[in-house]
């Protein structure tokens, strides 16, 4: 029984209970309380109120014109409570909501597209937006609180963020159709020493191909091409190879292969699902990070 006379909540209630009722003694059988418990909470209110809020009659009560008033504001209040408390609930179960989801190029060729899919499929009324950045790009947008997940390549450090590993992403060698090297099941390295790459810089230390420098050669980058579509149309088309990561390799167009490296010479990067640090994760984000895992 609320033993405060400020405007509580439970207060309210019992004002609007009383006055929709018309009676100390209804009310407080609805709301399991004894008669005499009403009349103190509401003498109590009207003393706080400065004027009498019910007239008492012979049969019941009935409010004042300043108790007409106050139950318009009682019930709007009340009103806007239960419905906050419904959005609360709407948003524990994913009955609302929204998700905002970040991911490098590659992530989205499939293993993001396909998460997404499964999350829409079981939570279709949460809103679920979608931002292509480069991973240093994705951090920040987590820690600026634009993002409420987002899947980044490469071990970091990243600053403020949360790491989730999803998986080791290897890389495969993509290859004209008709290359020499095209129908190999694994080719190394060195056996590609001469060809033409393609490469997301002019600075192969800075790209995928890397791990070439660790096998004795400077890979010739011949073409720049940043996005990895843009890199399988300049394979395609026989000017040169690249390097295609596994996550997308199920994406790639029919006009090129795909051969494997040796296992001791396979470029590897981990692929995390990330969130800030020191956030409370809301339930779309959890319900996500558990279906991207799997």
């Amino acid at each position: 029984m609320p033993d405060t006379h400020e405007l509580s909540s439970g207060l309210l209630r019992i004002f609007v209970e009383v006055a929709r009722l018309g009676s100390f003694t209804a009310a407080g059988s609805r709301l399991g309380y004894t008669q005499s418990a009403i009349s103190r909470q509401i003498s109590a209110l009207e003393e706080d109120a400065g004027t009498p809020l019910f007239d008492r009659l012979p049969r019941g009560v009935r409010p004042t014109e300043p108790g007409r008033r106050l139950l318009l504001h009682a019930e709007a209040v009340l009103d806007r409570l239960e419905a906050a408390r419904r959005e609360l609930a709407d948003l524990r179960e994913l009955a609302t909501g929204r998700l905002r989801v970040g991911a490098f190029a590659t992530a989205d060729a499939s293993l993001v597209p396909k998460a997404i899919a499964a999350f829409r499929a079981a939570h279709p009324a949460v809103t679920v937006t979608l931002t292509e950045a480069y991973t240093p790009g994705l951090a920040r947008q987590l820690r600026g609180g634009e993002l409420d997940v987002a899947v980044l390549s490469g071990d970091g450090p990243f600053e403020g963020v949360d790491l989730r590993k999803l998986r080791d992403d290897t890389m495969l060698v993509a290859l004209p159709a008709g290359h020499r090297l095209a129908r190999r099941r694994r080719v190394r390295l060195i056996d590609l020493a001469d060809e033409e790459w393609i490469a997301g810089s002019d600075r192969p230390e800075e790209t995928l191909i890397s791990s070439c420098l660790a096998r004795g050669f400077r890979p010739r980058i011949g073409f720049v091409a940043r996005d990895w579509m843009a890199k399988q149309g300049f394979v395609a088309a026989g000017v040169g190879i690249t390097l295609i990561p596994s996550i997308a390799a199920e994406s790639v167009r029919s006009d090129i292969c795909l051969v494997r490296l040796h296992p001791d010479e396979v470029p590897t990067r981990a692929v995390h699902a990330a969130t800030p640090s020191g956030v409370a994760l809301s339930p779309a984000t959890r319900a996500f990070l558990a279906i991207v895992g799997n």
